[in-house]
């Protein structure tokens, strides 16, 4: 209900009030909200048929519920939303710990308030923001923390000894009486503090040390959890699994077009940024690629999942990289480049958990190989396919004025800090390299032809056309028969075979 002028437990009860439990509350709410068509979780992409169905069709039983899936699958922001099918106020007995119902209390102290002010007891009212609490389950969790204990400051403060019920210190869960307790990462939770939740689960009230306590407490459970076969740390002990009415299971975005608008969404990208660095589709598909590509790739351990995360970051990196570029350049605006996204490593390299911890590639070197998979993935999209090109009979391949160019022993160097002048200059000194994109691409403005000749170079060097030498600074473009001849540059293990140098950005 909303938040009438009622002050008192008198005038509360003249108004017509009637308490719901929580469970019944969300339940009401969400009835309005589907036969209003309104949009019950806003800003979670691909669940629509998946995830959201099952997480209502809970919500309609009064389930408590857990949100088991990998990392970065939007579990914590869901039970986040829940808050939204609460009423935006409820009465609550002012000065009560426990947000104690004023029909009915639950609290000593509610219950001693009424009996000596009757209906003068004061009323206040509590937003639906205010009945949301979540804790991390941390291995330093105890039951205290979550169900109370003795508190011998108060016995000593009040001069009440410690049978009396006053001396209670109450935990974090009697605290989000008539709201919602999430618990995240359920199963680092120690086995002996998830067996304080049994009684609260099945039968709804507390008991808190040697007190004759029993506290019914109204809430909706709502728990995230990784599988446990990845979480090697603890798992969910089986009476408390059972416990737990439903568990719904969340997964990755099921394609490209979800994840680019959960990126988009996400992404804190600055006004300054967006005024000063102009983005394309294929940026955005690059990124995206990329968490496909480590989802499938053998360097990357499957149980550990890809976070969403990952995508957001690289491409806050890709924008921030072009910013940087063009602040140092004195450039008022600038056009993102492969460049850009190939130099955001970093935001990779933290959010893949390899198979082997001691991986001989390294973090680094996996992340440059899962971004060469992507351009070569994306490539076709937009270019023929080199290995049928060189098959055609009759005609010659439409790279063969690039490669005869390289092969003749030219090279170009695409620097990461390279003025827009000399970005440009570079990929105007190819032979060919225009007249390609411009013959499939003809309708493209200046900037993303650019763009697309620079793809262009990095797709013709992971299907081994040419050669891509990393450079500190960036990437030097070369015939791919002369770099085998060349000595290897600093860094590089002279032992190691030509196909595994992710440098080169060779295919694997």
């Amino acid at each position: 209900m909303t938040q009438p002028d009622i002050r008192t437990l008198g005038a509360l009860k003249k108004s017509g009030y009637q308490p719901r439990s929580v469970k019944q509350e969300l339940r009401d709410n969400l009835i309005t909200k589907l036969q209003s068509k309104e949009d019950v979780f806003p800003g979670i992409y691909g669940y629509e048929e998946t995830v959201i169905p099952e997480l209502q069709r809970a919500i309609l039983a009064g389930h408590h519920i857990n949100l088991l899936g990998l990392r970065g699958q939007a579990k914590t922001r869901i039970a986040r939303l829940l808050v939204g099918l609460l009423d935006e106020f409820i009465p609550v007995i002012e000065g009560s710990e426990l947000n104690d119902d004023p029909l009915q209390p639950l609290s000593v102290f509610a219950k001693n308030l009424i009996a000596e002010r009757g209906d003068d007891t004061p009323v206040t009212w509590l937003h639906r923001d205010d009945r949301y609490t979540e804790k991390l389950a941390t291995p330093d969790v105890s039951v205290a923390d979550l169900i109370g204990d003795a508190d011998p400051i108060k016995a000593a403060t009040l001069k009440l000894p410690y049978s009396d019920e006053r001396v209670i210190h109450f935990g974090l869960i009697p605290r989000a009486h008539r709201g919602i307790f999430v618990i995240n990462e359920l199963p680092d939770l120690q086995a002996r503090i998830q067996v304080s939740l049994f009684n609260i689960l099945q039968e709804g009230d507390i008991q808190i040390r040697g007190f004759k306590v029993r506290l019914p407490l109204d809430l909706q459970f709502v728990f995230t959890a990784n599988p446990e076969d990845y979480t090697n740390r603890g798992s969910i002990v089986t009476p408390l699994k059972d416990r737990i009415d439903a568990q719904i299971i969340t997964h990755y975005p099921k394609s490209i077009e979800i994840g680019k608008r959960i990126t988009k969404q996400e992404a804190r990208i600055r006004e300054e940024q967006k005024g000063m660095v102009t983005s394309n589709e294929i940026v955005h598909d690059l990124v995206e690629q990329v968490a496909v590509e480590a989802r499938g790739s053998e360097f990357v351990d499957a149980k550990s999942g890809v976070s969403a995360r990952l995508t957001i970051s690289a491409y806050e990196q890709v924008v921030a990289g072009a910013e940087r570029r063009a602040l140092i350049n004195g450039e008022k605006n600038t056009y993102v480049r492969v460049g850009d996204f190939i130099s955001a490593v970093p935001a990779i390299t933290g959010k893949v958990e390899l198979v082997y911890e001691g991986e001989q590639e390294g973090a680094g070197i996996v992340a440059e190989k899962l971004m060469g998979k992507a351009v070569r993935t994306l490539f076709l999209n937009y270019f023929p396919d080199p290995d049928k090109a060189k098959k055609l009979k009759g005609r010659p391949s439409p790279y063969k004025t690039v490669q005869e160019w390289f092969g003749s022993g030219h090279t170009v160097d695409m620097l990461h800090d390279a003025s827009t002048k000399d970005y440009r200059a570079a990929l105007d000194q190819v032979p060919g390299l225009r007249d390609i994109v411009k013959e499939l691409h003809p309708n493209e403005d200046e900037e993303t032809t650019y763009f697309l000749m620079e793809f262009l170079l990095h797709g013709l060097s992971e299907y081994s056309l040419i050669s891509r030498n990393r450079l500190t600074a960036g990437a030097q473009f070369k015939d791919l028969l002369s770099s085998m001849f060349t000595m290897p540059s600093f860094g590089e293990d002279d032992d190691e075979d030509e196909d595994e140098k992710p440098q080169r950005g060779r295919r694997r």
